[in-house]
């Protein structure tokens, strides 16, 4: 085999494996952890009940997951879900799922949202109640209700069942991540760095 061929093969078949990437294959229907009863409470998830009991809205933004953490039957499964709560005037801040796209299902209100690909290129859209989006996989992206006095919800779908979550704000500003590094990166002082990590500190 030429040299040519050669290296055409290992390309064709590195782009089959990265095509295929996402969650393992599992051998068996499910995977259950050691010493648990399966029956039907193994297989229901509750945990969003709490969404359609409250009797005030919430003053910050919030995410309830139903991702392997909270409902470990969806170990080997492929999916999770989440449910978005947007106050008012409130966002989701920039951030990217290393393992999974997004598709982001509007249920009540409106929502500018949007991501950057790879050439730095911002895709953004307003969605209204019963539009869908969808923010590739771990590209950076972003939610915002922009009405300040009307809250809005959505529902989120992953096609893994820890599609994980790195929020760029506190990646950046809430670690050790040298001042000098990020002053260099954002072209200004460690003062202004300072500055930022100050509101990302954690609250006592």
């Amino acid at each position: 085999m030429s040299f040519k061929a050669l290296t055409l093969t290992l390309y064709v078949f590195a782009m089959m494996q990265i095509s295929r990437a996402g969650d393992p294959d599992i051998l068996t229907d499910f995977i259950a952890p050691p010493n648990t009863t399966i029956d039907g409470n193994f297989f229901t998830f509750t945990g969003f009940r709490s969404i359609f009991s409250r009797n005030t809205s919430l003053s910050e933004f919030t995410i309830l997951k139903a991702s392997r953490v909270q409902f470990p039957a969806l170990d080997g499964q492929s999916v999770s879900y989440a449910f978005l709560e947007f106050p008012g005037g409130s966002t989701n801040p920039p951030h990217t799922h290393p393992r999974s796209a997004e598709l982001l299902f509007t249920v009540q209100g409106s929502l500018q949202v949007g991501f950057v690909d790879t050439t730095n290129k911002l895709f953004t859209q307003t969605l209204q109640t019963g539009d869908m989006f969808v923010f590739p996989k771990g590209l950076v992206h972003f939610q915002l209700n922009a009405d300040a006095q009307k809250p809005a919800f959505a529902i989120s779908a992953f096609g893994s069942a820890n599609a994980g979550t790195v929020s760029i704000p506190s990646t950046l500003f809430n670690t050790s991540i040298d001042d000098k590094v990020l002053a260099l990166a954002f072209k200004t002082d460690v003062a202004t760095i300072r500055t930022l990590k100050k509101g990302f500190a954690p609250k006592a």
